[in-house]
């Protein structure tokens, strides 16, 4: 990402220059142009990306928001945060001998990322098969990598239509924004379709729920600058202008909008789809927390610690029993949850019932489930699960989806039970969601 930002004049050379000599300083020095984005002491010393970092890039026909999100599993968290807000994705794999396939095997980030980014509902991506330089711009290595992704892009749910490949070489900047110069001759001699820029030029803006009431989930919350108290996030669905009142989910409180920035531009509002920062007046700081939900006062999010959901079992090797420990991740929530019960395992393609009640589940089925949240505090008489801020799936889409995971792996994902749904009659829980990751919803 630091190469291309620099390619497009958003990176100068001094500052350039400077993370190339302070890297190199600490025994970083291939590290150089990630510190672009990894600007914490330490991502930096490790040489990892920990957390979201947000750009914003502008091309002939799009003003884009960057979240360059974390590719080790051990921050899969902090990248499903990322994921929540984005309406496509750039997935940058190694074409380097061994290194794609040690990504794309069993348990390998590559098959994680394209799976949780789908479960969030991103629809659109672009894969940049980088390092191809180290293979001397080998077309078939390029093609070799390009099937195998393409058919795991469908079993996934992504479109044909919807999905875009491009080879590059991101040290040497080689058809990011251009394909010219010495070092693209190998590469020009086979290929002769679109940069990694083009394709971002060519990207569809999804269609934004502008008329339906504000969801403003808060991914960040810090001090502004100048006094007062700021939240960061990207708006669901609505509108919020300055001087408006917000109700904060959960709780009781309010709060007023005094000012809205967008790509770090004063403006007096914001619509669904912006990644925005809003500065708060007449709220007590202990109030605003990661994951709340900001809406209107007179249309608030409900809010549930139990409900009915419609499950797909990812890939596992181990089944989920009944009572099976998870934790259920929503935007930048993310609580302990009991699967509490098994209602009936389904037909993927009918949604008709197989099975009541079953035992167990495995992988690549299908199944209605009852969901608990888990409490965080001591366990006593008086101790229970704080509820969360949910709406189905089938009234705000971006509020609807979340993803259940077990011991470092993401294991299942679905979509809501309609509220009318009377297949379980004797149920009295409030609907809910897990999110949608079949292509047919």
């Amino acid at each position: 990402m630091g190469r291309l930002l620099y390619e497009l004049g958003l990176l100068d050379e001094r500052k350039r220059l400077t993370n190339e000599r302070e890297s190199s300083k600490i025994g970083k020095g291939s590290f150089n142009w990630a510190w672009e984005m990894d600007g914490t002491i330490e991502e930096r010393a490790r040489g990892v990306t920990m957390d979201i970092a947000l750009q914003t890039l502008a091309t002939p026909n799009r003003q884009i928001t960057v979240l360059d999100a974390p590719g080790h599993k051990d921050f899969i968290p902090n990248m499903i945060s990322g994921a929540t807000q984005a309406d496509c994705a750039v997935l940058v794999v190694d074409a380097a001998t061994g290194e794609f396939e040690a990504g794309f095997d069993r348990g390998g980030q590559t098959r994680e990322h394209l799976v949780l980014v789908r479960s969030l509902g991103v629809s659109q991506v672009v894969v940049a098969i980088n390092k191809l330089d180290q293979v001397k711009w080998d077309k078939d290595r390029y093609d070799e990598i390009l099937e195998v992704l393409k058919l795991f892009l469908a079993q996934t749910g992504f479109n044909a239509s919807k999905t875009a490949f491009v080879p590059v070489g991101a040290l040497s900047g080689v058809n990011l924004v251009t394909r010219e110069g010495q070092e693209s001759e190998a590469l020009n001699t086979w290929y002769k379709g679109p940069t990694l820029v083009d394709l971002l030029d060519n990207l569809e803006p999804p269609n934004r729920a502008i008329t339906a009431p504000l969801r403003f989930p808060i991914s960040n919350v810090f001090k502004g600058l100048t006094g007062g108290m700021a939240v960061s996030g990207r708006l669901c669905s609505g509108v919020v202008q300055v001087g408006e009142q917000l109700r904060i989910i959960p709780g009781d409180e309010t709060a007023i909008v005094k000012s809205i920035e967008v790509d770090d531009e004063g403006v007096p509002w914001a619509a669904a789809g912006s990644n925005a920062t809003l500065y708060l007046t007449n709220v007590d700081p202990i109030q605003l927390n990661i994951g709340s939900v900001l809406c209107p006062p007179t249309d608030i999010v409900p809010l549930t610690a139990s409900f009915i959901a419609r499950i797909i079992v990812f890939d596992i090797q181990l089944p989920i029993t009944i009572g099976a420990p998870v934790e259920l991740f929503h935007h930048s929530h993310n609580v302990p949850a009991n699967i509490a019960k098994f209602l009936a395992t389904l037909d993927r393609g009918t949604g008709a019932i197989v099975k009541k009640n079953p035992r167990v589940l495995t992988k690549g089925m299908s199944a209605e489930v009852h969901i608990t949240l888990r409490t965080t505090s001591m366990s006593g008489p008086a101790s229970r699960a704080q509820a969360i801020p949910l709406e189905p799936f089938a009234v705000n889409k971006e509020m609807g989806r979340m993803l259940l995971r077990r011991s470092g792996e993401t294991i299942a994902a679905g979509n809501e039970v309609p509220r009318d749904y009377v297949g379980f009659p004797e149920l009295t829980y409030r609907p809910g969601i897990i999110l949608d990751i079949n292509p047919k919803a």
